[in-house]
């Protein structure tokens, strides 16, 4: 993530999140309304559920009516044994916030999700456990005012479960922001540390970024180990992030580092292996082993330019064309530093751009597997308002995680809770509302239902292999002198709008979906 131009794990975790079985072929009658309403029973306001053509697959269920209602339309299963069921639904929506969920009632606690606002079908779901045979009731439902509506399609039973596995936070720029003399409080005003507040809410693993010769000495090794203590002692995991550069790297940007310039590819190499394991050794030694580690960031193009860049370039700058097995170099090398250090700790490789379409990522992941690069998760970027839609978020985790057989983590995400500016001397990132995502005001209500719904969607993802989100610095308020430019002291915070503490320093409703799912 750079954002001045725009542009998380252990088996115990991993093992929450199981791949749906196949669907429970008399659990649920008429899944798909092409019996109409054959199967399910109908209350609330009369004429307000409809069946219509132009579903996912064939018909569809219709909540609509032109005056404030709420219709809920249901069916009594019975799931088949013990264990852990997923109840599934496709859905489409517009019109008020939060106004259509999928839930389950009757087997244990009650349990819902929230149909996300949407003009593209995804899939939403939610697990129950079943103490042998269990009777459930399964609910469609639609509150809000006249105009308001939902679609849905392909309302399945499967046996296994999904779950928000991870439910991440990057505080890399905590420690800079508190050196500037930045205080955090919770919603009731109640002064505390930010980490602290973080996991309390429900916040399980902490991501941090390392630099390796930044200008402002943050971000650097020292400062991850402190950070990262603070971290793994509020009882969450922890996800450290190389950059390989002394500053931001992203799409737009894969510096070298200063102290790099000058070497040949195989002495890059070295230096990112021997990078990489100094900072984990540090790590281990103060107690604090890392779970996963990114080896690079947003590394579409490649990473340590122009050396292991990923596109063919103008061979008046010395470098002849694409540069993969450079690229492979460089990757293994961190990998295998990582594994050196704990053969325990993740590698995971990190992209975004998913709106370039599933076949950009592709393309990128089939170029070093064929060169054998090591790695154990795929990790996502994905901003609502710059991305593309949760469904094509959704195709990203399934796609990729068949096609690869790995767990996919959303790395990256936020939203703004405001479109004012704490610090109008330097513009926000987003502060317009033609840059909001549909239906997602720029609200403490639209911030927490923007980020649950991506939440759910890589968790709802078929194949379920989407383990979790991580928040984008839902820690870095306004500070003067905590800008994002390290070379800068007067630089500013372009993201204080998408904190998860408001302009007044206290959480947001936003923080609340950190919490677990009920069990």
């Amino acid at each position: 993530m750079r954002i001045f131009t725009g542009l998380a794990l252990t088996v115990g975790l991993l093992a929450t999140t199981l791949a749906p079985a196949e669907a429970a072929p008399s659990a649920l009658t008429n899944g798909g309304f092409e019996q109409g309403l054959g199967g399910w029973t109908v209350s609330g306001t009369a004429g307000a559920a409809k069946i219509e053509t132009g579903g996912r697959n064939g018909n569809r269920l219709t909540h609509w009516a032109a005056e404030s209602y709420q219709v809920t339309t249901r069916q009594t299963v019975e799931l088949p044994g013990r264990g852990w069921w997923t109840v599934s639904a496709w859905g489409i929506s517009g019109g008020a916030l939060n106004a259509s969920k999928l839930s389950v009632t009757g087997c244990g606690p009650a349990v819902s999700t929230v149909v996300p606002i949407t003009d593209a079908w995804v899939r939403s779901a939610v697990s129950v456990y079943a103490d042998g045979r269990k009777r459930c009731t399964v609910a469609l439902t639609t509150a809000g005012p006249g105009g308001t509506w939902a679609s849905f399609d392909d309302v399945a039973v499967a046996a296994g479960r999904v779950s928000r596995a991870i439910r991440g936070g990057d505080l890399s720029g905590l420690a800079k922001n508190e050196a500037f003399g930045a205080s955090y409080f919770s919603a009731d005003g109640q002064k505390g540390d930010a980490v602290k507040l973080l996991a309390r809410s429900g916040m399980n693993l902490g991501r941090l970024k390392v630099w390796v010769d930044p200008a402002d000495g943050y971000n650097d090794k020292a400062h991850v180990v402190a950070t990262a203590k603070r971290i793994k002692a509020a009882g969450m995991k922890l996800l450290v992030d190389f950059h390989y550069s002394d500053r931001w790297t992203d799409p737009g940007a894969q510096g070298v580092p200063a102290a790099w310039k000058g070497m040949t590819p195989e002495q890059m190499a070295d230096a990112v292996h021997q990078h990489t394991r100094e900072v984990l050794t540090a790590l281990k030694a103060a107690g604090v082993t890392a779970d996963v580690v990114q080896v690079g960031n947003e590394i579409n193009p490649g990473m340590l330019w122009p050396w292991g860049q990923t596109w063919d370039v103008d061979p008046d700058d010395g470098v002849p064309g694409a540069q993969w097995d450079n690229l492979a170099s460089f990757l293994k090398a961190g990998a295998r530093a990582v594994k050196e250090v704990d053969p325990r700790t993740q590698v995971l490789l990190h992209l975004t751009n998913i709106n370039n379409g599933i076949g950009s990522l592709t393309w990128w992941f089939d170029e070093v597997v064929a060169r054998e690069v090591p790695f154990d998760l795929i990790g996502l970027s994905y901003y609502g308002y710059w991305h593309g839609s949760l469904a094509d978020l959704q195709n990203a985790v399934t796609t990729l995680s068949a096609r690869y057989d790995k767990d996919v983590l959303n790395v990256e995400t936020a939203y703004p809770f405001t479109l004012a500016d704490d610090a109008p001397a330097y513009e926000n990132v987003i502060d317009l509302p033609s840059e909001l995502v549909a239906g997602y005001p720029a609200t403490p209500a639209g911030q927490a239902a923007q980020f649950r719904a991506v939440q759910d969607a890589v968790a709802a993802a078929e194949g379920g292999r989407g383990i979790g989100t991580v928040y984008w610095e839902p820690a870095w308020t306004s500070v003067a002198g905590a800008g994002w430019d390290p070379a800068d002291p007067t630089s500013g915070n372009a993201w204080e709008n998408q904190a998860v503490f408001d302009f007044n320093n206290r959480l947001l409703p936003a923080a609340r979906h950190f919490a677990p799912d009920p069990h």
